[in-house]
């Protein structure tokens, strides 16, 4: 049983106990949170929303917060000795998938 679940403008194909990283939430770490479900898969069929389904629910318990490695943003213009080099670290939210049930 899988499901595609949506969150910040991103889609993850998840299963029940899976640990994931997902654009940063503003909770707190022990909050449990609940996705919205694009497609549902049990083993017998294929439920898709439109967006997103009604009947299923995906139940996750944030487990930390985090920063991911830097990237280096090297911005420069030929034959004008202009050069901008600064890095990046892209804030994060690991969550754990606890239940992904119909209603």
């Amino acid at each position: 049983m899988y499901a595609v679940i949506c969150s910040g403008g991103k889609q993850y194909k998840v299963t029940e106990g899976q640990s994931i990283d997902v654009e940063k939430l503003n909770n707190e770490i022990g909050d449990k949170v609940n996705f919205d479900v694009l497609l549902f898969s049990d083993d017998k069929k294929v439920q898709t929303g439109k967006p997103s389904l009604k009947n299923v629910v995906c139940e996750a318990e944030v487990i930390a917060h985090g920063k991911d490695s830097k990237i280096v943003v090297f911005k420069y213009k030929a034959k004008k000795n202009e050069r901008k080099k600064q890095g990046h670290r892209q804030p994060f939210t690991r969550v754990k998938i606890l239940s992904i049930k119909q209603v």
